[in-house]
């Protein structure tokens, strides 16, 4: 092994050149749009308690925290808040609201929150009936005559495993991390029992007055969950709630120098690899606990305890010491509640103090070196993770541990990972719509998400939403509720983002012009002509989509932009046009590495040619689990491209020679695509033997 006294210097740096900016497109950041949207239209659950209402949900947790992306990100699982439309809580003794936000139903339940006998543990009593009185969010209110406790909603929910208040979800698609939706009640104001947080003297600006205010008109939020102590009590287990400041935590968190971040980060792996947190016992120390220990001591330290030498080794020394202490007096105080405290009963408390004082710099720079730095390396090629066979000497550590810094730098691997999520994106994107009802408070949780990655997927939601709406038009005609997606798509985007609304907003009104026209100039609605406009508004951003695909990424892959122009020609048959199109799309694509995906998924059903359909059919009702895999639902540009170009072909009945190029660009195309796309081979198979048939019977 290297001189312990260069490991620490090793280790430092490591992190610094490792932990860059997390990227704004992230699966984590896709799959959270993708359950927020599924949240807001999720209504069975509480039918019978609540008639009419809508689920607003917030990304929470790791995914809204953390604004660095380490190698090893260590992010379990994706959390989702989200609160009723129809339910609002407010402290006891304060002025009932009389305007809400516009997320709020025509009908609101406003429930005063009531203090339990324990700090943070609250009940909610039902005081008033508020009713909409106007288009401008104003509200008439009636106070209640029966004073009514409303549940936590445990024995509402269909758990597959509970953590505290949170559902957890399991998903069978390995690429998709589990979701934990909490559901909770919204707060405005902020809580009198966090009322000394905003004025408390903070010597080193930390958080600073432009954060304090933002955190406290966010309010807070009141989850459904249960304190140790009363869960054997039946009518607090059904009664008892929790306030929960995640909103403040998430704005906080992002407050923070990227160095804090960082440390933050370190905490959370070593407590968690040295199984000092865990979630088998209520008694043991969480992630709470270290996010606690983070914001107390970004409030009580200056800049230069985080800046000078940047010694993060050290600083992680000191917090656990500190922590160290926490246990030892059985005293953690809450950051936002002063009354409340963290630690109390921990199982093997004294154990886990003693341990972790004896900490010193020297032990954790080579507990990180061996826990964490040679973990990141196995995640390397092997040429670059086989250098850490032999580190007995500070050169040769120092040869190994910049090879997977080079590697994480030099490679530029946060494009290729960029690409990887976007290829990801355009899958569960399409599934999520097919999969859920879209509505407008859908959009809005779909393009407010979306809004945090990039431009790319608010014009490739925006597409997919124009065909889904041309699918239920297909089905049920034109409604009312598909107006308002429409509307909603338009009016969202041009407030969200101004680079998208420059792309799309243009078409978008052009198409609901025009369907508005439609509409009111015939007596019988010509859902045809209405479905052709949508399905030509959605090829339009999907185009754009590709351009700014091949403008960002054409030098990790090779994109053509013009396949679903090729598409829809065919559709609506241009022949001549889509050979040429596909003629150049399998020109410039037969030699590629990379290229984007097509979805062969519900929404785009209106676009694709029957036979493709068919198979993709086939394939899902044979193998049922192929319905969640992007192997399995998936062509290439290639693939597609091949297809509509033999098609063409054979409709516009070209020369056996013509075919027989054809058919060796079928067969270069079937060697390049991996074994286990399964669709990709079914569809060059079919198109091979389209062409051979004709071939043959022109023969004959």
């Amino acid at each position: 092994m290297a001189d312990e006294r260069v490991v620490s210097d090793i280790v430092i740096k490591f992190l610094l050149n490792t932990c860059r900016l997390r990227p704004r497109l992230t699966r984590r950041g896709v799959q959270a749009a993708a359950w927020c949207a599924e949240a807001a239209t999720r209504r069975t659950r509480y039918r019978d308690i609540v008639p009419e209402f809508d689920l607003i949900p917030l990304t929470a947790g790791s995914v809204a925290e953390f604004y660095i992306e380490p190698i090893l990100m260590l992010v379990g699982d994706i959390d989702v808040m989200y609160h009723l439309s129809t339910w609002l809580a407010i402290p006891r003794g304060y002025p009932l609201p009389t305007q809400l936000p516009a997320e709020f139903s025509n009908y609101v339940k406003v429930y005063e929150i009531v203090d339990s006998h324990l700090p943070g543990y609250v009940y909610l009593e039902l005081r008033y009936l508020l009713t909409k009185c106007g288009d401008d969010y104003n509200y008439n209110y009636f106070e209640t005559k029966h004073r009514l406790y409303l549940t936590n909603l445990n024995d509402d929910m269909d758990r597959q495993a509970i953590h505290g208040p949170a559902v957890l979800t399991e998903l069978s698609d390995i690429s998709m991390l589990p979701v934990d939706t909490v559901p909770c009640t919204r707060c405005l104001s902020w809580p009198p029992q966090a009322m000394n947080w905003p004025t408390r003297h903070r010597y080193h600006d930390w958080p600073d007055s432009a954060t304090v205010n933002h955190v406290i008109n966010n309010g807070c939020d009141v989850v459904g969950a249960v304190h140790r102590q009363c869960r054997q009590d039946e009518w607090m287990n059904k009664h008892q709630w929790r306030l929960s400041f995640s909103r403040a935590e998430i704005a906080l968190l992002n407050s923070w120098m990227p160095v804090q971040q960082i440390v933050y980060h370190m905490l959370r792996f070593f407590m968690k690899t040295k199984r000092l947190t865990g979630s088998d016992a209520s008694e043991a120390l969480s992630n709470y606990h270290i996010k606690t220990l983070m914001m107390w001591a970004c409030e009580l330290n200056s800049s230069s305890f985080w800046t000078d030498d940047l010694n993060l080794v050290q600083v992680c020394v000191e917090l656990l010491h500190i922590l160290s202490v926490w246990l030892s007096d059985a005293r953690c105080k809450h950051y936002f509640l002063s009354s409340c405290n963290l630690i109390n009963n921990i199982f093997g408390a004294e154990l886990t103090a003693s341990q972790l004082m004896l900490i010193d710099q020297m032990w954790l720079s080579t507990w990180f070196l061996n826990s964490y730095v040679q973990k990141c390396s196995v995640l390397c090629l092997e040429n670059v993770s086989s250098l850490f066979r032999d580190i007995s000497t500070n050169t040769k550590l120092q040869s190994a541990v910049s090879a997977v810094v080079d590697w994480r730098i030099g490679l530029n691997t946060a494009l290729v990972d960029m690409w990887r999520e976007l290829q990801f994106a355009q899958f569960v994107i399409p599934c999520s719509v097919s999969d859920y009802s879209l509505t407008a408070q859908s959009c809005v949780c779909w393009l407010r998400e979306l809004a945090k990655t990039d431009t790319y997927l608010l014009v490739y939601f925006t597409a997919i939403a124009f065909l889904e709406v041309a699918y239920k038009i297909s089905k049920n005609g034109f409604t009312g509720k598909l107006m308002d997606v429409l509307s909603t798509i338009v009016g969202q985007l041009v407030s969200t983002h101004r680079h998208a609304a420059k792309l799309i907003a243009s078409s978008s009104r052009g198409t609901i012009r025009l369907i508005a026209t439609e509409l009111s100039s015939a007596n019988d609605l010509n859902t045809s002509e209405i479905i052709k406009l949508l399905e030509q508004a959605a090829v339009q951003h999907l185009t754009i989509f590709r351009q700014l695909m091949s403008r960002d990424f054409g030098s990790v892959a090779t994109i053509v932009t013009a396949d679903f122009e090729a598409l829809y020609t065919y559709k609506y048959g241009s022949h001549q046009q889509c050979l040429q199109l596909s003629m150049q799309n399998v020109h410039t694509l037969l030699y590629a590495v990379h290229m984007p995906i097509v979805p062969i998924l519900p929404v785009f059903t209106h676009l694709l040619d029957y036979d493709i359909v068919s198979l993709t059919a086939l394939t899902l009702i044979v193998n049922t689990e192929c319905r969640h895999s992007s192997y399995t639902s998936c062509i290439s540009q290639l693939t597609l491209s091949l297809y509509l170009m033999t098609q063409c072909q054979l409709k516009l009945r070209h020369s056996v020679t013509s075919l027989a190029q054809t058919l060796d660009c079928i067969e270069v195309a079937q060697r390049r695509h991996p074994f286990k796309e399964t669709l990709n081979h079914l569809t060059l198979e079919l198109t091979k033997c389209k062409a051979m048939m004709y071939i043959q019977q022109s023969l004959m």
